[in-house]
């Protein structure tokens, strides 16, 4: 007689098996091509990872580049930019489009390389000749050249901070050709050549002139380029007042060393600039850089300037949807949570870990659904008390100092399946690298608790958002299931979408091919 474990009768619709590994050695699910690249533009920072080192991603999304077409390289460069806001990874794709989709390189340039810095990783990437070229070539050299000689003299002046290559290396590099004379004289005092001070743009002669005599106002050149200079408190303090709301945000230390909140007033100007809803909008700042900030505050922030990131965080938040039905947030708090959201980086690495995000994503959907559930995971579910009244930091710190054991993908569905709960959106925010619950054979256990939930609620969608890229997942996508990367308000927007059913067939890998180009 047959097995009759081996061979029991399925419920509910076929289940596909798991044809991947992930980094674990454990069954997984593989994504498309265009899922995978989508994924890693979305998520990847070309730095190393938990599991994968910054030049395995890279050579990851090259090899995904050979295997798709043009246009969607195209519009996942826009997509991951201005969706996104991420930096290294839009500028890649815009470089390999230099060799491969040359007709769609001046739209994406236009839209990708949208400041000095975005200019420079441009540079920086064609030059290292990751891409299969060291030269720039006639039409970068001309995109290079018209970015030049359209900017304006606060854009250059920003570009004009940084190295490797330097503004004043890029310049050297293209010969652009100035129509107006301060751009002329620009050029020449950048690079080092004779220039008339007369031609210089307004705020660059009235740096020439502040260096040589700084009793007044500080020009509004560049934050950076005022550091090396010797400045005392009151001029900083002119600094933090003329400042922009992210150079403010990124230098509250650097002010407390030089005695700004010492000057009356100062720590209540700081904060009000920090809780300006309008700047925050402006800003375009991720919840993640807020609590990045406030973790980094050191003990010479004042109380006032530490509530006031508190209170940007919240403000940062609006655009969170308030999801219909009834939510359960499942954050992965396992062990390989525990690196830099935007990978490691050395001393520049961020204070901001994989685990502080997918606490962030919880805390922030439990202050909009008050009736959220919210199943942080490991080796199983942990217990941890939350408050929906708290502050989106408070429980977000709840949920990020749990940390550390294994990591079981299916644990919260096997709670909820075990407790026969109800639930319209399930939302599971982690890598994807599941390896306590592997199956020998057939579909992921995840997918399996995943069917039996569906059973008694045959209306619910589950949501996989991937912190960092690894290219697997523990769920296969279909209609119900949705498999999305970032850490950017855009995780938001999309999860808001399918929860109302309006995404189309292919998903999430949908919404980039809607980017029109």
């Amino acid at each position: 007689m047959a097995n009759l474990q081996l061979f029991r009768s399925l419920r509910g619709r076929l289940l596909p098996p798991a044809g991947a590994l992930n980094h674990e050695g454990a069954p997984s699910y593989g994504f498309s091509p265009k899922h995978r690249l989508a994924q890693y533009a979305a998520t990847g920072c070309l730095s190393g990872t938990f599991y994968a080192g910054a030049e395995a991603q890279l050579d990851t999304i090259l090899a995904l580049c050979r295997e798709v077409d043009a246009r969607f390289i195209a519009k996942t460069a826009v997509y991951c930019r201005e969706r996104g806001y991420m930096k290294d990874t839009p500028a890649l794709l815009a470089a390999v489009l230099t060799i491969r989709g040359r007709e769609f390189l001046p739209e994406v340039f236009g839209r990708v390389i949208g400041n000095g810095r975005m200019l420079r990783n441009f540079v920086q990437i064609l030059r290292s000749g990751a891409v299969g070229r060291k030269s720039l070539g006639t039409r970068p050299k001309k995109l290079i050249q018209r970015w030049l000689n359209q900017a304006s003299e606060r854009d250059l002046l920003n570009a004009a901070v940084g190295n490797a290559p330097s503004l004043a290396d890029v310049v050297k590099m293209v010969h652009p050709k100035p129509a107006e004379p301060w751009r002329e004289a620009f050029f020449a005092w950048l690079i080092g050549k004779p220039y008339d001070e007369l031609a210089l743009p307004p705020t660059t002669r009235a740096f020439e002139a502040w260096k040589r005599d700084p009793s007044g106002e500080p020009p509004e050149v560049p934050f950076q380029m005022l550091t090396a200079l010797d400045l005392d408190a009151e001029q900083w303090a002119r600094i933090a007042r003329q400042g922009g709301w992210q150079m403010v945000r990124m230098n509250l230390n650097t002010f407390v060393r030089h005695g700004v909140f010492e000057i009356n007033g100062m720590a209540d100007t700081v904060a009000e600039k920090l809780r300006d809803a309008k700047a925050i909008a402006r800003a375009g700042v991720f919840p993640y850089q807020l609590l990045a900030a406030y973790r980094a505050a050191g003990k010479g922030v004042p109380p006032v300037v530490r509530e006031a990131l508190q209170d940007a965080l919240e403000i940062s938040l609006a655009n969170v949807p308030e999801m219909p039905g009834r939510v359960v947030v499942c954050p992965d708090v396992s062990g390989s949570m525990s690196s830099p959201v935007t990978g490691f980086r050395g001393s520049a690495s961020t204070a901001v870990r994989c685990i502080d995000v997918a606490a962030l994503i919880g805390a922030a959907l439990l202050r909009k659904n008050r009736e959220t559930i919210v199943l942080p995971f490991e080796n199983d579910v942990v217990t941890v008390d939350l408050n929906p009244r708290d502050t989106v930091l408070t429980n977000a710190e709840k949920l990020a100092s749990i940390g550390g054991g294994g990591t079981n993908c299916s644990a919260p569905l096997a709670r909820l399946n075990r407790r026969k709960a109800k639930a319209d959106l399930v939302l599971m925010v982690s890598d994807n690298e599941s390896w306590v619950d592997a199956t020998r054979r057939g579909a992921t256990a995840t997918q399996r608790e995943w069917e039996t939930f569906r059973q008694r609620n045959p209306a619910a969608k589950l949501v996989c958002v991937d912190i960092q890229p690894y290219g697997t997942t523990q769920a296969a996508e279909r209609d119900d299931i949705l498999n999305i990367g970032g850490f950017s308000d855009e995780v938001f927007r999309v999860l808001g979408t399918f929860a109302a059913g309006q995404l189309n067939p292919e998903h999430w890998v949908g919404v980039i091919e809607e980017i029109v180009l």
